[in-house]
């Protein structure tokens, strides 16, 4: 494998670093292929554990009550990963646990690390699964102790030998080095924040010479949509021009894959980056309104005059007046409506055109009742009718991210964004703030796709 690799593993109280402890950490350190160091030990989390995670691990409250805290066995976990890279099942985890924890006394820690799931991956495609349960299966290991650090450490050693037995040293290298191959960064930017970037959802910004906004982007991972900016690839001249004019970047942690978009499009709009500004434009929006007791009985409503309160009357969403009215004409025609009606003829006496061609049931002439001729205008409209709020007044839709321990709330009001909260306070100010009902159609159809899914939080802010 790797010159000098140290496989850990880690058992802790739960998911979150912010908020959960280690208990235990065991390690095998290898120098050149060969084993130099093996270590494990207890840890008290300073707090308890939970009944769950004993019966999981078996690591229960008294069994630690005598150990180590972290700080008492830092230094020599430094020395064990000193110059090493940290391989782990699942690295972010047992990385991001480390960082923290090291963190609190006021460490760093930067450390180049290989996912061994990932691995697996690579090396046993045909399968599905490649969790440690799943590999203690597959290659029939046996006499570790499971849920337990040194026995899952032992678990992915096995696999890993099984993996040289049967597809060579050389290909196990190989896949080893295609994980750990690094982005070749350009000279001004500072190597240090690559280790600082996290592995969550968030937004990332590029800034230029004068800290001229480069580019704003968002992901799931921030690291991982960062990294592949500077990983070459297949890069197109412009993203090639972007890395090489970029000076700093920083990103924003989010909550979940909707904060992190809504963030984004908020940056956006006030920071107009260059590399963005395709995405910036501002877009005029026209909406056909229905009132079947005017003449005509549809009028052309632009964004501006749109309220997203009354959306129940209005049909469509169209970039330019001309798109607007090429779509009405086309339902009028399937229809048989009658164009003057809608005020796309001049108004003249007897029958309108279409009349004429059959088109129009003469509702211009006598032949047709306005009534009908509006219920039937009703109707070819309604595929194109716009939906309306379908709650009592403001709503919350809550993310929370477990890795970040990060909780915000977004706050709407009849298909308008008011804001968002990140905590009690600020949801409160947001609840009863009065809302200037503008109308976006990127909120709203943004909404009309969140809203429907299963795991969408909604909590009503209604007085």
């Amino acid at each position: 494998m790797l010159p000098s690799i140290t496989f850990l593993d880690l058992e802790t109280t739960g998911a979150t670093p912010l908020k959960d402890r280690i208990t235990e950490i065991a390690l095998v350190r290898f120098d050149g292929g060969v084993e130099t160091a093996r270590w494990q030990t207890l840890v008290n989390p300073q707090m308890d554990i939970p009944p769950f995670i004993q019966s999981l691990t078996g690591i229960n409250n008294a069994m630690v009550a005598h150990a180590p805290v972290f700080s008492e066995v830092a230094g020599q976990l430094l020395a064990f990963l000193d110059g090493t890279v940290l391989a782990a099942h699942n690295v972010r985890f047992d990385h991001g646990f480390l960082k923290t924890e090291f963190k609190r006394l006021g460490i760093t820690l930067q450390q180049k690390v290989l996912c061994t799931v990932k691995l697996s991956r690579l090396l046993y495609p045909q399968h599905f699964s490649h969790g440690i349960d799943a590999i203690v299966a597959r290659h029939k290991i046996e006499g570790i102790a499971r849920h337990r650090a040194m026995g899952d450490v032992e678990a992915v050693l096995r696999m890993l030998d099984d993996a040289r037995q049967e597809l060579g040293d050389a290909v196990v290298q190989s896949a080893a080095q295609k994980l750990m191959a690094a982005p070749v960064l350009p000279a001004h930017i500072d190597a240090g924040l690559i280790g600082e970037l996290p592995e969550t959802p968030g937004v990332y910004q590029f800034y230029g010479e004068q800290d001229v906004p480069l580019y704003i982007g968002k992901g799931s991972n921030v690291r991982a949509r960062v990294l592949a900016h500077f990983s070459g690839g297949k890069a197109t001249a412009r993203e090639q021009r972007l890395v090489q004019e970029v000076r700093r970047f920083e990103w924003i942690p989010a909550a979940g894959d909707l904060s992190a978009l809504l963030l984004e499009t908020r940056l956006l709009k006030q920071q107009k980056p260059l590399y963005n500004r395709q995405l910036t434009r501002e877009r005029q929006l026209f909406s056909w309104r229905l009132d079947p007791l005017s003449q005509p009985q549809v009028s052309l409503v632009a964004a501006g005059d749109i309220n997203p309160s009354q959306m129940g009357r209005l049909f469509g969403t169209f970039k330019t007046r001309q798109q607007a009215t090429e779509a009405l004409r086309k339902i009028a025609e399937r229809s048989q409506l009658c164009l003057r009606l809608l005020g796309l003829e001049a108004s003249a006496g007897g029958p309108c055109a279409a009349f004429q061609l059959k088109r129009c049931k003469g509702v211009c002439c006598g032949q047709e009742s306005p009534e009908s001729h509006s219920l039937r205008l009703q109707q070819a409209l309604i595929a194109h009718k716009l939906s309306l709020w379908p709650y009592p007044g403001k709503i919350g839709i809550e993310e929370y991210n477990l890795e970040n321990d990060l909780r915000q709330i977004h706050v709407f009001e009849h298909w308008v964004y008011v804001g968002v909260a990140d905590n009690d306070d600020d949801l409160q100010a947001l609840r009863a703030q009065t809302t200037t009902l503008t109308f976006e159609l990127e909120t709203y159809k943004l909404l009309l796709k969140v809203l429907p899914q299963k795991k969408t939080r909604v909590l009503d802010l209604a007085p």
